[in-house]
């Protein structure tokens, strides 16, 4: 069993005055830079829905979804499908009362085959402060034989859907990304880069790789991806040497693009077939932990050119773990990798060392985030385990939601907000004041 004894040094972070410099937003899948990490100094460790405490709001959403909350200033913005209505909609709600303020529904279609892990509304939507872009997949409800199974079914090809909304509800304009075809269902998320929303087409067909221009919605570049298997990574873009490079595994590959233009800038190959977790890096190493039907925990150098496979893997861990949906987190040179079957491992990012792995309650289904004193693990069951980054397996609290979560949460203002299957949660402080920025 963990250890649930407080840690002396981890009891100021339960509650305290923030200082309103450091408060973040938290605009699009996995935060501020993609990685699940909050910058944040005093952010909650310690709650109770049963009694209430640090409890602030919970706010019933209407219909089911996988997707992230995402967070701007005042605003909360999460997707939904109302499936009765078989409508998708973007929702808006205050981050001080959970009232919902508006609601939008962006597109009616029957519903597509999924995985019952997978939900209608998986995909989390990113925002730039004056327009939120919003991904579903629009199907007609045909059917065919799904591509790259196991066992013989049919499913429900569909087009990817992306729109832009205001942030008065307004659609502002929608357009057809591209073909997706998967016995999974769909979850994919754009990232904003530059004047370009990026969204990543992995799909079992023709795959690709999208830019768009965020005003208009135009298309700049189009890349194809190498093979034709689903993934559901979210890539992430970092500056490496002065020279930005957009970064995911899928495709049967790991591989960075310019995010300008979408060329190749190097690839290594494999490690396995399939990818659901994004990526994170330490400063000096890109690194993954995910796969199907292996799995695997790699890390590669940043700075080659082309066919990288036998050069820039800086180490490479294929056991102990069996790690496919949650993406990892790191806190300084600390990895931690939630297998989906509730097991936690801390890896040194630096040269792939295992400093321990124990079990955590329930399984886990959302993607890990953290500041940079703690690593929050969010159960299927909605317990959330705080993990201290010692080289010790060291446990701060565990916290009971009590419902079920498949969503990763999101950390702004002090304030963590976690996605249930039936409410959206605000943890934190009563009162917290607003960041200096907002309206």
């Amino acid at each position: 069993m963990p250890n649930l004894k407080p840690l002396f040094v981890f009891l100021a972070l339960v509650f305290g005055p923030i200082n309103s410099a450091m408060s973040e937003n938290w605009p699009q899948w996995r935060g501020p830079r993609g990685d699940g990490t909050s910058g944040e100094q005093v952010v909650p460790v310690r709650w109770d829905a049963e009694t209430g405490e640090n409890i602030v709001w919970k706010a019933e959403l209407p219909g089911k979804g996988h997707s992230s909350p995402i967070v701007w200033d005042d605003r909360i913005f999460v997707t939904t499908c109302v499936e009765d209505d078989q409508q998708r909609a973007l929702i808006c709600l205050d981050t001080q009362t959970g009232r919902q303020l508006w609601r939008t529904d962006v597109l009616k279609s029957p519903l597509e085959t999924v995985h019952n892990l997978n939900s209608h509304a998986s995909g989390t939507p990113a925002t730039d402060g004056g327009l939120i872009y919003v991904p579903f997949l629009q199907i007609d409800g045909k059917t065919i034989p799904a591509p790259n199974v196991g066992a013989a079914r049919d499913v429900t090809p569909g087009r990817i859907i992306l729109t832009a909304i205001d942030f008065k509800g307004e659609q502002r304009w929608q357009v057809d990304v591209g073909a997706f075809i998967s016995a999974h269902g769909f979850c994919s998320c754009p990232i904003l880069y530059a004047n370009l929303v990026i969204i990543n087409g992995d799909h079992d067909g023709d795959s690709y790789l999208v830019a768009l221009d965020r005003l208009t919605g135009d298309e700049v570049w189009r890349t194809r991806r190498e093979q034709g298997i689903r993934s559901y990574v979210t890539p992430i873009v970092r500056t490496i040497n002065g020279r930005d490079q957009l970064v995911l595994s899928g495709s049967g590959h790991v591989a960075s693009f310019d995010p300008m233009t979408g060329n190749m800038i190097w690839k290594v190959e494999g490690p396995t077939e399939q990818y659901v977790a994004s990526m994170v890096f330490d400063g000096e190493r890109f690194i993954m932990a995910a796969g199907f039907p292996t799995h695997h925990v790699m890390a590669i150098k940043p700075d080659g050119v082309g066919d990288v496979t036998k050069s820039h893997v800086a180490w490479h861990v294929d056991k102990y773990v069996r790690c496919y949906v949650p993406s990892p987190v790191l806190v300084g040179k600390n990895l931690f990798v939630a297998d989906d079957r509730g097991t936690a491992s801390c890896f040194a990012s630096t040269d792939g060392t295992r400093l321990w792995q124990n079990r955590l309650s329930g399984s886990f289904n959302a993607s890990l985030v953290a500041t940079d004193q703690v690593a929050y693990f969010l159960s299927g069951d909605g317990v959330m385990s705080v993990v201290s980054p010692t080289k010790e397996f060291a446990v701060v609290a565990e916290n009971k939601l009590g419902e079920a979560c498949d969503a990763s949460p999101a950390i702004s203002n002090g304030q963590i907000y976690i996605r249930g299957e039936k409410h959206l949660f605000r943890i934190g402080s009563k009162g917290q004041p607003l960041p200096d920025n907002a309206e």
